[in-house]
């Protein structure tokens, strides 16, 4: 079973996630930060990220459980070429998202309050590691892993760090995440 699709079904027995996981993928041993491209990069770049942000999004559609976000207001008509900047700000690449788009207090304003949805949260995994598929990102087993373990991270971050709208800070980052993980 391949790496990533083993952190989509771990993602379904996940009822609350207190902290990401940390490991370094096994195939990096010997490979400086330097020597290695972004994650962002090794997806295929700004490309990449707008065909698994609408491939993404084309699961969900079609997936019972992923759909009930999309279906309670009007989804912005560049939907997934906001979602592909900000996926790919958070993975390494250019501030895209930030510099023109939105904050950080924004995204997670839209996703707070919503209470805990494991399920959809199961589901939403589970439609993004099938779209690594769709969108044709490389196969490397260590950036499957990476990006699935990112998704199941920055998903609890956006829907489950504040209890409502109001209670988001104006201040937040946009997060990093890395090869190892979360950048502070």
């Amino acid at each position: 079973m391949s790496p990533a699709l083993s952190a989509g079904r771990r993602a379904r027995s996940v009822t609350r996630m207190s902290e990401p996981q940390r490991s370094a993928p096994d195939d990096d041993v010997g490979q400086g930060p330097a020597d290695r491209p972004t994650v962002f990069e090794a997806c295929g770049g700004a490309p990449a990220m707008l065909a698994l942000a609408r491939a993404w999004h084309a699961r969900c559609l079609a997936d019972p459980e992923a759909a009930h976000p999309f279906t309670h207001r009007p989804i912005h008509p560049q939907h997934s070429e906001r979602l592909a900047a900000y996926w790919g700000e958070s993975l390494g690449g250019p501030p895209a998202y930030t510099s023109a788009l939105g904050t950080e207090a924004d995204v997670v304003r839209t996703h707070s309050g919503n209470g805990p949805h494991d399920s959809l949260d199961a589901a939403a995994t589970a439609c993004f590691v099938a779209a690594l598929d769709d969108a044709g990102l490389p196969a490397d087993p260590a950036l499957r892993d990476t990006l699935a373990r990112w998704f199941v991270w920055s998903n609890h971050l956006v829907n489950h760090g504040w209890p409502t709208p109001a209670d988001v800070p104006d201040d937040l980052r946009l997060p990093r995440w890395d090869w190892e993980g979360p950048v502070s």
